[in-house]
């Protein structure tokens, strides 16, 4: 991973501070991303590179010509390329730019594969409903938190890319509206617009290599794959320095261990170190 100059400039700053997302240059070339496809094949037959007993197993099993988002969570746990890749400096470096943290750590990942149906797929195939990541991450104290979506393939609407709500981040955590897995991407638009807020969708359209960088309190989702062939992404999630365990669940809570307290900060070997201030990107 060594681009020309992929850290976010003032400009980029300031925009992803006003809009709540940013569009990065290409960060992995064609052979990462060609290792990073077959990483995918690799945890879809739960082949692993490390000898891990985890309660995350690899991606579930769907049927062939099913419209069902596979998803593998901490696939880092299990194969080797794809810790590499989320535990890169430079995508730490990008995320501690945009956070304007001195310190970024893994949060957890998730290796995606949006199944490929054809132009005739049914409306909410493989859809991602409208939500913020913060709703299911209460358990962190903070939410300086964002997630980077590597996509290993040119993606766009077709493909079914992720959509961002532009400046949804100002308005604060939504309790109980939205969520991953509803694809009725139409009902939960009109529940956030029923409180009279604005509604300005952008689609992440991205080379192969690049990748989208959003913020916890974002509103994002995704449509069908019109396209034969799936659309294959690893979403990083990412936490700035000092969050802390809130006292609210989340699976990586069993990471502090039986005696986690109210103010444990995550840290250790669930979260990795990908940047802290002064270490080389």
């Amino acid at each position: 991973m060594s681009p020309e100059d992929p850290l976010p400039t003032d400009e980029d700053l300031d925009f992803f501070r006003e809009n709540g997302y940013w569009l990065s240059p290409r960060l992995i070339g064609d052979d990462q991303i060609a290792t990073l496809r077959r990483a995918h094949d690799a945890l879809s037959r739960a082949e692993r590179d490390f000898d891990v007993c985890g309660f995350w197993g690899p991606l579930e099993p769907a049927p062939a010509d099913g419209p069902e988002l596979r998803q593998c969570n901490n696939g880092w746990w299990f194969n080797a390329a794809v810790r590499k890749l989320v535990t890169a400096p430079l995508i730490g470096a990008i995320a501690a730019r945009l956070l304007q943290t001195s310190e970024v750590r893994l949060w957890h990942d998730q290796v995606l594969s949006k199944p490929g149906l054809g132009p005739q797929a049914p409306s909410r195939a493989g859809n991602v409903g409208w939500h913020q990541d913060y709703r299911s991450w209460k358990a962190s104290t903070t939410p300086r938190m964002l997630t980077a979506n590597v996509v290993l393939q040119d993606t766009d609407l077709a493909l079914g890319a992720m959509q961002v709500i532009r400046g949804s981040h100002k308005w604060g955590l939504i309790e109980g509206k939205g969520g991953f897995s509803n694809p009725d991407l139409e009902k939960l638009k009109a529940q956030y617009l029923a409180e009279g807020r604005g509604w300005d969708p952008v689609t992440c359209k991205l080379g192969a290599g690049c990748a989208s960088f959003h913020h916890s309190l974002t509103i994002h989702g995704s449509g069908p794959n019109l396209c034969t062939a799936p659309r294959l992404s690893i979403a990083i999630h990412l936490q700035s320095a000092n969050c802390a365990y809130s006292g609210h669940w989340h699976s990586n809570v069993m990471g502090l261990g039986p005696n986690a307290r109210v103010g444990q900060l995550f840290t250790g070997d669930w979260w990795p170190l990908l940047w802290r201030t002064g270490h080389p990107s």
